[in-house]
């Protein structure tokens, strides 16, 4: 028996305010997420109305950031100006800055109506990727998780899900998967017992978690994010991940090695990817709406996970916590 392709794709708008184009692509069915870049973002406030506008047409879509700190940071003007996740590592007290963070940062994203931002990075910096370097939070694979621990331990006393990525590891191959094809040689034996071990150790912590355009031809022919072998054989069976599967962006270099928009959305769902994401190129979404809709693909049931828990009160700066987290990284000098 055949078993219906399940999954959904989460696009983006092109400016501060929707247009009526952006209001018809939205209310397709098979569209079940947006995620926000800084053309979106002028300030707060106006973050907030667009949520509030989106969420007026589909209040079940899932709304979705690039927050990690450092220079992966979408929301700037108004918002922390968090650091990058490696200068946590150095200090005495790095545990808890990481929870700090994790909370500040989720706090923030969620005050302006948004659900996620796609973190904690769980890669490792082997100083050899300069697209992943200084976000990752360790070089040592317990370390790196412990740290990301605390960080999700802020997202989820926030109110946020938290999102792993770039399973199985995107800190030894080194090109950049925006504008190449990675490829990390090493064998299934080297990758578990390193760059793994954090994905492994927080698996029943994540809800959601994002694999990497990286190709590992000793696993898999076929980058992880279209390998069942990754999504399925290991991460679900092995590691008993039970979240929510995002691809990363199908309009990067890396997924291009599958073919056009509508061939990438559907590798992906069929490796076990929930939700497709295709991003900064309108005609591939809409070319990944359409193989979505002929294809019937049913919407998968897990995605509610991924939604806000709770929301900050609009006076959540004179917070307490706020008031804490904010003076303990400025002690560590992490902040302005």
């Amino acid at each position: 028996m055949t078993i219906p392709l399940q999954g959904s794709l989460m696009l983006d708008v092109g400016g501060y305010w929707l247009t009526a184009e952006d209001r018809q692509l939205l209310r397709q069915p098979e569209v079940g997420g947006l995620i926000i870049f800084a053309r979106n973002i002028e300030h707060p406030r106006q973050v907030l109305e667009l949520s509030r506008s989106i969420r007026a047409l589909r209040p079940d879509l899932i709304l979705a950031v690039d927050q990690e700190g450092g220079r992966v940071q979408r929301l700037r003007q108004g918002f922390v100006r968090l650091p990058a996740m490696r200068a946590l590592a150095a200090q005495a007290n790095a545990e808890t800055l990481a929870e700090h963070c994790g909370w500040l940062m989720a706090t923030e994203v969620l005050a302006v109506g948004l659900d996620i931002s796609f973190a904690p990075v769980l890669d490792l910096d082997h100083q050899r990727s300069q697209v992943i370097g200084a976000r990752a939070f360790e070089s040592d694979p317990l370390r790196a998780a412990d740290l990301a621990s605390a960080f999700i331990r802020g997202l989820r006393a926030a109110g946020m899900a938290a999102t792993g990525k770039h399973f199985p590891g995107h800190g030894w191959a080194e090109a950049d998967s925006h504008v190449a094809i990675p490829i990390d040689e090493r064998s299934l034996e080297e990758i578990r017992a390193c760059d793994l071990q954090p994905f492994a150790r927080l698996a029943g912590e994540l809800d959601g978690m994002m694999p990497a355009h990286v190709i590992y031809p000793q696993i898999d022919a076929q980058p992880a994010g279209f390998s069942r072998r990754w999504l399925q054989d290991i991460l679900r069976g092995e590691l008993g991940f039970s979240g929510v599967i995002f691809s990363d962006d199908l309009s990067m270099a890396g997924a291009h090695v599958v073919g056009d928009a509508g061939e990438r959305i559907e590798a992906a769902l069929n490796a076990g990817c929930d939700m497709g994401l295709v991003c900064n190129d309108r005609a591939a979404a809409e070319l990944a709406l359409s193989r979505l809709q002929r294809l019937r693909v049913g919407r998968p049931g897990n995605l509610s996970r991924m939604r806000a828990r709770s929301w900050p009160d609009t006076s959540y700066r004179q917070h307490p916590r706020w008031l804490q987290a904010t003076a303990a990284l400025r002690s560590a000098q992490l902040i302005d």
